[in-house]
Formats: C-alpha cells, structure tokens, sequence
C-alpha cells in the first residue's frame, strides 16, 4: 500500500532534533510502504532543508530523491483545477498542502503522513469522510 507524505514528515525525517523525528521514523520502519511525494512538495521539503540545516542536507536530501526513495508524484491539468477548488473551498491551505489532498484523491488514498494537523484536519476529501493523519 502506498502512504502520502506531505512537507513536515521528510523534513522531520532529516532533522534529528525536530520534535516529529522519532515519530516519522517510526512510522516509516512500522509501513514499508511505496512513499509517494507530490512533485509540490519538493522544492518546499528541499528549501526548508537547506534554511534550517544547511546544504549538505539538502544535497543528501536530493540525492535521496534520485536514488529512487520516493515516488514523485506530477500534476494533471485536472489536478491543477481541483487544487483551485480545495484552495477556494479552504481558504487556509496553500497550494502545496491542495496538491497533496488532491492528489491523495485521485489515487484514493485514506492516509496522509504529515505533522500539519491543522490544515489537513479541516479537509473533507471528496472519497472518504475525512483523512488518517499519521504519524
């Protein structure tokens, strides 16, 4: 089964200190899941990465990325038009946070592995009630 993962969770993943770390962990060694990564949700994980612990992780980051870790997840045009609609129906979710819940749409995704409680808790997808958030 593939799990969602959203910006907050591979940042926790790279910083020991952050107060999700053990708990990512955790949930990656517990579900040997495919990791699925919206395409969104890169550039804002890789940014965050290098603001808050400096190139090096960024680069070990990326190279993560090429090594196949994570499945990246694109966009359709159609996406594109649901993200619009999440952003206008929820006007506290950005773009990145739309493309995650839209994409966990379309592939009818239950689970979502992010620390964003507050934004992801408030969404009502259009397949399920609402969504599991984990860790």
């Amino acid at each position: 089964m593939a799990l969602l993962l959203d910006t907050g969770v591979l940042y926790a993943l790279a910083d020991a200190d952050d107060d999700w770390h053990e708990r990512a962990r955790g949930l990656l060694h517990k579900r040997p899941d495919v990791l699925l990564v919206p395409v969104t949700v890169l550039p804002e994980a890789a940014y965050l990465i290098r603001l808050r612990l400096g190139p090096p992780a960024e680069l070990a980051f990326v190279r993560s990325v090429v090594a196949g870790e994570l499945s990246i997840q694109s966009l359709t045009s159609r996406d594109l038009d649901r993200i619009a609609a999440v952003m206008a129906q929820y006007p506290d979710i950005g773009f990145v946070d739309a493309s995650v819940v839209v994409i966990a749409e379309r592939l009818r995704l239950r689970t979502i592995a992010t620390t964003d409680r507050r934004h992801f808790g408030k969404i009502r997808p259009v397949h399920v009630k609402a969504f599991e958030l984990v860790p």
